[in-house]
């Protein structure tokens, strides 16, 4: 079993370096961009997420330019994230450090993560 730890409580803070560019939204807040995909295509920097707390945990909002979104619970056993509603399941890779792959149907989300030794994704 995965051991993943998201660092994602910095969502909304341009980080040095990062992969992800932060661009200011309505409200004032910077939102991160993360890699995304439908289908075969590549992926590319063109989702923004959003962190919210929530009775069941941290809840990420990752949102399609065209419109659509998906959330994704956090979870604390070690895999990750899983679907926080709809009937599709989320099925979690570790592509290499700092990183995991999402993919909920025929969309694929890279997010930043903390990934501990022994962790092979699910």
């Amino acid at each position: 079993m995965a051991v993943l730890s998201l660092p994602l409580a910095s969502c909304g803070q341009e980080q040095p370096g990062a992969s992800e560019t932060a661009q200011r939204r309505d409200d004032g807040q910077a939102a991160m961009h993360i890699p995304c995909a439908k289908g075969d295509a590549a992926l590319a920097a063109d989702c923004t997420i959003e962190q919210a707390s929530g009775p069941d945990g941290i809840v990420l909002t990752i949102r399609h330019p065209g419109g659509g979104f998906r959330r994704l619970r956090v979870t604390a056993d070690g895999r990750g994230v899983v679907a926080a509603d709809g009937a599709e399941q989320a099925r979690v890779t570790v592509p290499g450090a700092g990183n995991i792959d999402v993919a909920l149907g025929t969309e694929r989300y890279r997010l930043p993560a903390t990934v501990r030794a022994g962790a092979t994704g699910s």
